[in-house]
């Protein structure tokens, strides 16, 4: 085995690609440390479910749900954040938000749509703030 090819070889370990959904979401954070949001959670697991990202914005906890995509020929990404996908989310958001003891703080749900075209740098990012209300049994009440 050649130098090189064994340099390589241990450079793919100790560096994996990221999937796409990991580069979303990673992109996600940075665009919302840059408008001044604080991310307070990144793929945190509740069971069943994960939730992308976890930020404040000004005193309101913002859950977001983050779809990142190669091309339009599946719809757009926020298409992908359907009904079951929203009770699922209410549902892992009052777990966190009962963690952590933060029932009564303000809340709401955003979806970053991402389009990483192949071959690009940089990605088309769109934020829909408040994108859908709580749903199911887990409401949340104002």
């Amino acid at each position: 085995m050649s130098v090189r090819r064994s340099l390589c070889d241990w450079f793919r370990r100790l560096f994996p690609k990221k999937t796409l959904g990991k580069r979303g979401e990673a992109a996600a954070a940075r665009y919302l440390r840059r408008r001044g949001y604080k991310i307070l959670a990144r793929g945190d697991r509740f069971g069943p479910g994960e939730l992308d990202l976890v930020a404040l914005d000004g005193k309101t906890i913002v859950f977001v749900e983050v779809k990142t995509r190669e091309s339009a020929l599946a719809g757009h990404p926020a298409d992908a954040v359907d009904a079951n996908k929203q009770r699922r989310l209410t549902r892992l958001a009052v777990t966190f938000l009962k963690r952590y003891g933060l029932l009564e703080c303000p809340a709401r749900f955003d979806v970053i749509a991402i389009t990483w075209l192949a071959k690009k740098w940089f990605p088309t990012i769109e934020h829909i703030k408040d994108a859908f209300e709580a749903v199911g049994k887990w409401e949340f009440h104002s």
